[in-house]
């Protein structure tokens, strides 16, 4: 699995950004997808993530209220909608796959991993 991640950029706080994952090679049936991001001195975190068979979401809860994760089947693509972003958020953001519906927000349990895109969130 190929993943291309784009949408990345800079923005005032409060404002928004769309993060597109868009995998090639295979269809993302029976995959985990999550939003990963780091940002500087920090551990990667968890964003968010989706299964792609049955749309269980998780969100940190960092996130929740502000950014959504949601699929488009016909282009085989992942989408993370942030809203009312803050400086906090400024990060690389990541997709990544993993083989399976169960939900896991440890980095090491994905497979496959999209280039970073970078967030950055100006006050």
């Amino acid at each position: 699995v190929q993943l291309q991640a784009s949408g990345g950029g800079g923005v005032q706080a409060g404002g928004s950004l769309r993060l597109s994952c868009t995998a090639s090679g295979r269809t993302l049936r029976g995959y985990t997808v999550g939003w990963f991001r780091q940002a500087p001195g920090k551990e990667r975190e968890c964003a968010a993530a989706l299964t792609w068979t049955d749309g269980s979401i998780y969100y940190a809860d960092s996130v929740k209220g502000r950014f959504t994760i949601s699929r488009d089947y016909a282009k085989n693509t992942v989408y993370l909608q942030m809203n009312s972003l803050k400086p906090d958020d400024t990060a690389v953001y990541s997709c990544a796959v993993k083989y399976g519906i169960l939900i896991i927000t440890r980095a090491a349990a994905y497979e496959y991993w999209g280039q970073g895109t970078l967030v950055t969130v100006s006050s």
